[in-house]
């Protein structure tokens, strides 16, 4: 089964509604004019509930089915990046120094055309829960939806989620069972020594060189702390010393990203990174002080609700368009609270050849907003049959 022939016909809709996203983003939590929008189109859909302000801006809308049943979450991200567009079309951001460089508007109209065309149909037994999160980018708006209860409230016994993928083939499905994303942390460290003239180093506690040494002796964690046959990656994305080329500065900081699967391989990454930059500190003759945050958790897909999800991708693009047993990357999404939370699935669609996600120039492929909404669709109707 290809594209559902109904929502074929919302695409020149769907792609109104993207577009208008697009060129008015909003970041994290301050998703207000993104979520008024959202609640304009659910009316105007005929969703049966419509609840707001969950996550500051969230919504969650309610359709219900033909008799009794249980309930399936389905979710869309809404929130953009601070960063400057290059696309240069038409409907490229209004705001300066905000774009929607992820497809987050791609996602939330995925999600309104699956509503809409299971508002007209209601082929379906019991609920769906149609999630719209704030803050997947920054603030972890998943998680704050789960701890404000999202998942008893609504009574949503499993969730799934679909990320856009450029350069991916054009309408490829792509997931694997288990980990399929990594846990993110993030460190900063803070190094103090003495400062004074460049051409009297021995009167000094250089804290450059501190960092240096920390810098290189960091990337043994991976080379000879971690098993080779586990993923972990600790990168350095950060380096800030000094004012003029004569002066040895007083302070210098350096910030990491730090990514594992395994909650085994997540402590021993932060265990080792406390002790080479304290030992180093220590060698060197600086203070350091390290902010070390745990960030999203790895992102873990069910088995048995991947499968699933899989074989319902495989009757929208075909079987040769679907990738059930994907290798896992080292991106990180905060779906991944919704998932600890209840049995789900997250998969990646493919939107063909453009700009990388997070680059400027990037731009959401339409053409690939009647798959993704197929999709959500065809989920709700096969894992909650009327027969």
């Amino acid at each position: 089964m290809p594209v559902l022939n109904a929502i074929a016909g919302y695409a020149e809709e769907m792609k109104g509604w993207r577009r208008h996203l697009h060129a008015h983003p909003e970041l994290a939590f301050d998703c207000h004019d993104t979520a008024a929008f959202i609640v304009e189109r659910l009316r105007a859909i005929g969703v049966d509930e419509i609840h707001t302000g969950i996550a500051r801006t969230g919504i969650v809308a309610i359709l219900n089915g033909q008799g009794e049943g249980p309930t399936i979450g389905l979710r869309a991200d809404m929130d953009a990046l601070p960063i400057e567009e290059t696309t240069g079309v038409a409907h490229a951001s209004t705001v300066k120094g905000r774009a929607h460089s992820c497809g987050h508007d791609g996602h939330v109209t995925m999600l309104l055309g699956a509503a809409k065309y299971l508002a007209e149909t209601r082929r379906f037994r019991g609920r769906v829960a149609l999630i719209f999160q704030p803050a997947e980018e920054d603030g972890g708006g998943g998680e704050v939806m789960v701890q404000e209860g999202v998942m008893d409230r609504f009574g949503i016994g499993q969730v799934y989620g679909i990320h856009n993928a450029p350069n991916l083939p054009f309408g490829k499905f792509v997931t694997t069972p288990g980990p399929l994303m990594a846990a993110v942390d993030t460190a900063w460290v803070r190094l103090r020594g003495r400062g004074g003239h460049g051409a009297t180093p021995h009167e000094t506690v250089d804290p450059i060189i501190a960092a240096a040494g920390m810098v290189q002796a960091l990337q043994s964690i991976v080379s000879r702390n971690t098993s080779a046959i586990e993923s972990l990656v600790v990168s350095i994305t950060q380096i800030h010393a000094g004012t003029a080329s004569n002066i040895i500065p007083e302070e210098a900081w350096f910030c990491a990203t730090i990514r594992s699967f395994s909650p085994q391989v997540r402590d021993l990454a932060e265990r080792r990174f406390r002790e080479i930059v304290q030992g180093h500190a220590a060698a060197y003759g600086v203070a350091a002080e390290i902010a070390y945050e745990r960030g999203y958790p790895p992102t873990v897909n069910h088995p048995a609700e991947t499968d699933f999800a899989a074989d319902v991708a495989r009757e929208i693009s075909g079987v040769d368009l679907v990738d059930a047993r994907a290798d896992r990357e080292m991106g990180a999404e905060d779906f991944s609270y919704m998932l600890e939370a209840r049995p789900g699935a997250y998969l990646f669609l493919g939107t063909g050849p453009g700009a990388g996600l997070h680059h400027p120039a990037f731009d959401f492929n339409d053409e690939a907003s009647p798959i993704g909404a197929s999709f959500f669709a065809r989920l709700v109707e096969r894992a909650q049959p009327l027969s």
